[in-house]
């Protein structure tokens, strides 16, 4: 019988909890003009499309309302050097077709894209091989270093395998 009670009572709990759920609420941070460096260094060239994401999402929130930020007014600087080297070459185009006019469209927006000599150079690749949006550093951890003794913030996209669609796991 106090089992019964018990359980009776830990349901009426749940339902008057859930009855009381509210909606998750909208906040504006104060957010300042973004100063950041982005990590790219990928095991599979794809995971680029995904990284790119993050760019966007660093972005758009700043163009909108209510921050109303100029692409002027943010620096934003992507450093390469892992597998996804090969996106950047001219001759991959068709295969890396997408990521390529993305970044075309962020470099549009003030984004640089810098990718190390020494990941190019162990691709074979020379600078006239690559997209005329992309500027060699001597070294991406160099690079990197220095930007972040600058102030630019680091950030480096966890990239993952797509195991399900949205629709598959909402």
């Amino acid at each position: 019988m106090c089992i019964r009670i018990l359980g009776w009572l830990m349901a009426t709990q749940l339902l008057v909890g859930a009855s009381n759920i509210q909606a998750a609420q909208v906040i504006t941070p104060e957010y300042q003009e973004p100063q950041v460096v982005f990590d790219f260094y990928f095991d599979d060239p794809q995971h680029i499309a995904s990284a790119l994401y993050w760019v966007r999402s660093t972005i758009n929130p700043l163009l909108d309302a209510p921050y109303n930020m100029a692409p002027e007014m943010m620096d934003i600087i992507v450093v390469i050097h892992g597998t996804e080297i090969v996106t950047l070459a001219k001759k991959n185009y068709e295969q890396y077709r997408e990521s390529v006019e993305r970044m075309r469209y962020y470099h549009s927006l003030g984004v640089q894209f810098r990718a190390c000599s020494l990941a190019v150079h162990d691709y074979h690749y020379q600078a006239d091989d690559l997209y005329d949006f992309v500027d060699l550093v001597p070294s991406a951890p160099t690079d990197i270093v220095q930007l972040q003794m600058q102030g630019y913030a680091l950030v480096t996209p966890m990239v993952k395998d797509k195991k399900y669609t949205i629709e598959e796991i909402r």
